[in-house]
C-alpha cells in the first residue's frame, strides 16, 4: 500500500487464455494493460497507476466499486481505514457508538486532543477524507448490536475491529445470512488476531504450465481445484487455476481443533502458538466478567480465572502443557486492552492487502485465523474448521 514502495515493471500481453475445454477466456486476470476500462477516467487511471500495474485493471475496477463497512474506529480500524482509502476504495462506512477519550490519542492518528469527549466515527471522518477526497465516506454513530442483518445487505464486505466474541458472532451470523464476506480482527499490545469468514470465494493464481496436469479435485478439507485455462504469453504457456475455499463463522472456528498438520508430531505441537488458548480464554472471560481481564486495574482474582480458562482452553487443544506457562500468561495479561502502533499498522496491513485480494479475486486469502505475536514477531495462520471426516464430502462446486 506505500506508494514509496517500487512496483514491478508493466508486462503487456496479447496472448489468448483458452478454459481447459478449449473455449476462450477473458484473458490475463491480473490484467496488466493498463487502459481505460469503462467507468474509469484517465485521471483515475494516472492516480492508481502503480497499483494498476501491481494487482490489474480488473482488481482495480472491483476496488473503486466495493462498499466497506468498517467497524469500531480505534487504532487497528485507522491502519485499515488508511490504506483502503488510499488504495481507491469506491465508498467505505465508517461505525462507531463510543466516545474518544485521552486514551485514544496515543495511537490513533485521526482524532487529537480537541477530540475528546466527540464520537470517535465522526471525529476521524475529516482526516479519513483528506486521504482520498475520491472515496464516499459515511459515518454511522448507531450501536452496531442493534443493527438488524438487512443492515449488511448494501456492502460488499464488512470489517469488525477490536469487539468481544459475542459481538462478532452476532455480525458474523448477520452476515452470513445476507452473503456478504466478515473479517474480524483485534490487537492487545504485542498481540493480535485476524479472522477471514469469506462463506465461499473463488479466487486464481496464475502459473507456469506444467507437464504433469492439473486435476478438479479437492486439495484439502477446505480448498478445491474448481477449474483451470492456459494462455501464451511471451511465448511461454501459463497456467491459469481457479481455486474455492469454503469457511467456517467465529463461533465454530473459536471451538474447532488445530488442524492435523500441526499437530501430527510432538514437535509440531510445540510449534503452536499458546496465544490461541490465550484468545480463546480472553472471549471467553468476557463473556463472564462483562470487560477485560485488568480493566480498570489488575487484580489477583482477574489472574487466577483467566489462567484457569487459558489452561482449559489449551488442554482442549491437545498442546504441551509446558508451551502455555507462566511468562507467557503474564505476558498476555500485560498487553490486554494496550494499542501499539507498530503491531496495529502490520495487522491493518495485512488485513486490507487480503481485502484487496479478495476483491479481486486473486491470490490465496486467509484461511482462517492469523495470530500475531509481535515479541517473537510471528503471524502463523490456521485453518480451523469443525473437522471433516474426509475429504470425499467436500464438494468441488
Amino acid at each position: 500500500m506505500d506508494p514509496s514502495v517500487p512496483l514491478p515493471v508493466d508486462s503487456n500481453s496479447n496472448g489468448t487464455a483458452t478454459t481447459s475445454n478449449g473455449a476462450p477466456s477473458n484473458g490475463d486476470p491480473n490484467g496488466h494493460v493498463v487502459t481505460n476500462p469503462p467507468g474509469m477516467s484517465a485521471d483515475e487511471i494516472a492516480l492508481y497507476d502503480r497499483q494498476i500495474r501491481l494487482w490489474g485493471v480488473k482488481a482495480q475496477e472491483k476496488l473503486r466499486t466495493a462498499n466497506i463497512l468498517l467497524i469500531s474506529m480505534k487504532a487497528l480500524a485507522n491502519e485499515i481505514a488508511k490504506n483502503l482509502v488510499l488504495a481507491g476504495i469506491g465508498s467505505m462506512t465508517i461505525q462507531d457508538d463510543q466516545l474518544v477519550q485521552e486514551d485514544d490519542l496515543g495511537s490513533q492518528f485521526f482524532v487529537s486532543e480537541q477530540h475528546i469527549g466527540q464520537n470517535r466515527a465522526e471525529a476521524s471522518a475529516p482526516q479519513i477524507r483528506k486521504l482520498n477526497p475520491r472515496v464516499s465516506l459515511h459515518v454511522d454513530t448507531q450501536p452496531v448490536k442493534l443493527r438488524p442483518p438487512e443492515y449488511y445487505i448494501p456492502f460488499d464486505m464488512i470489517i469488525a475491529t477490536d469487539l468481544d466474541l459475542s459481538t462478532l458472532s452476532t455480525i458474523n451470523a448477520a452476515c452470513r445470512l445476507c452473503n456478504r464476506p466478515f473479517y474480524a480482527a483485534g490487537s492487545h499490545g504485542f498481540f493480535g488476531f485476524i479472522f477471514a469468514d469469506l462463506i465461499t470465494h473463488d479466487y486464481v493464481l496464475e502459473r507456469e504450465k506444467s507437464n504433469i496436469p492439473t486435476i478438479l479435485k479437492a486439495e484439502t478439507a477446505t480448498r478445491s481445484i474448481i477449474a483451470t485455462a492456459t494462455k501464451k504469453e511471451h511465448g511461454k504457456l501459463k497456467e491459469i487455476v481457479t481455486k474455492r475455499e469454503i469457511y467456517s463463522p467465529i463461533i465454530l472456528a473459536n471451538s474447532s481443533p488445530i488442524p492435523a498438520e500441526h499437530t501430527s508430531s510432538y514437535r509440531r505441537k510445540k510449534a503452536v502458538t499458546p496465544l490461541l488458548a490465550c484468545l480463546r480464554a480472553l472471549w471467553e472471560f468476557q463473556s463472564i466478567s462483562g470487560t477485560l481481564p485488568g480493566v480498570p486495574e489488575h487484580s489477583r482474582a482477574d489472574f487466577e480465572l483467566f489462567t484457569t480458562l487459558a489452561t482449559e482452553k489449551h488442554k482442549e487443544l491437545l498442546l504441551p502443557q509446558e508451551t502455555l506457562n507462566a511468562n507467557f500468561l503474564r505476558r498476555f495479561l500485560q498487553n490486554v486492552g494496550a494499542e501499539l502502533a507498530p503491531v496495529t499498522a502490520f495487522l491493518g496491513g495485512q488485513l486490507a492487502q487480503d481485502v484487496i485480494n479478495v476483491l479481486g479475486q486473486r491470490e490465496q486469502p486467509i484461511q482462517n485465523f492469523l495470530l500475531f505475536d509481535g515479541e517473537d514477531s510471528k503471524g502463523p495462520v490456521y485453518a480451523l474448521h469443525p473437522i471433516f471426516s474426509s475429504l470425499d464430502e467436500v464438494p468441488l462446486v
